[in-house]
């Protein structure tokens, strides 16, 4: 990561071309000096195709009942209800939006002009992804998983103060408020994590990154080696994956998926 802990990495692919990692934070719209600068060729998301047709019913939940998405999530408890929770207080940056604003506005801008975006979440009929599926449900359902849930507001507020102590300062002319996000951000990044396993998450990452040099091998097809694939990450997640393109797995091929979707939202 960048010594000032906002700048989106960039990585080099021995084979030619660069992925920007992009570190988002759930529900936050970033203002024009927080969003990618360089140009890009196409686009990843470590999502499912399906997450598509997700954003667009929450975008119809909201026409019809404007906060609804947020509420819903507030109401439903765990970490990320506490993230969400702690995002809507912050009053200088515009957060609690659904669909998540910036993977979302990034695959419009693709879609608008003709870009291809990868999905990197396997699909579920993959079968090695559908044994991690399998494994990762019965680490969560571990009995003390379950109960260290019941105690969440404990463990929330541990690691909140942990990562204050980490707080990076605001990007350049950015409200305070940014900081905070990003605390919360890695708050709710660490209690999503510690659901699952360690193994589990390096398993998960390393297919990530496979499938990541997969796209951007595509990319190079049509672009040569100044191909620069733009990965949309949670900003918690990013040095991770980071670490796990650095270890150099081996490209799973992998084909671009073409979304269409009404453009209303302005870039």
């Amino acid at each position: 990561m960048s010594s000032d802990g906002w700048t989106d990495p960039v990585w080099e692919d021995p084979d030619g071309g660069t992925v920007i990692l992009h570190g988002t934070m759930p529900t936050v719209v970033y203002p024009n000096a927080m969003r990618p600068r360089a140009a890009w060729h196409g686009l990843a998301l470590l999502e499912s195709p399906d997450v598509v047709d997700l954003w667009i019913q929450e975008e119809a939940d909201e026409a019809e009942s404007q906060g609804v998405n947020l509420t819903h999530a507030m109401l439903s408890g765990g970490a990320f209800g506490k993230y969400v929770e702690g995002i809507s207080t912050l009053e200088n940056l515009q957060g609690g939006r659904f669909p998540d604003p910036e993977p979302r506005r990034l695959q419009r801008n693709a879609e608008r002009h003709n870009r291809p975006v990868f999905f990197i979440e396997p699909l579920a009929d993959d079968e090695d992804w559908g044994d991690y599926l399998t494994q990762e449900a019965r680490a969560v359902s571990h009995w003390k998983k379950l109960l260290g849930m019941i105690r969440v507001g404990k463990r929330w507020k541990k690691s909140v103060k942990h990562h204050l102590f980490n707080a990076q300062p605001p990007p350049k002319g950015q409200s305070v408020d940014y900081a905070t996000a990003s605390v919360l951000a890695a708050a709710w990044w660490d209690l999503s994590e510690w659901l699952s396993t360690p193994e589990l998450a390096q398993r998960r990452n390393a297919r990530y990154a496979a499938r990541i040099r997969g796209a951007l091998a595509e990319l190079r097809a049509s672009e040569g080696e100044d191909a620069t694939l733009l990965l949309v990450v949670h900003r918690p997640h990013a040095e991770a994956m980071l670490n796990a393109l650095m270890a150099g797995p081996l490209p799973e091929e992998i084909s671009s998926t073409l979304t269409h979707t009404m453009d209303t939202e302005e870039e």
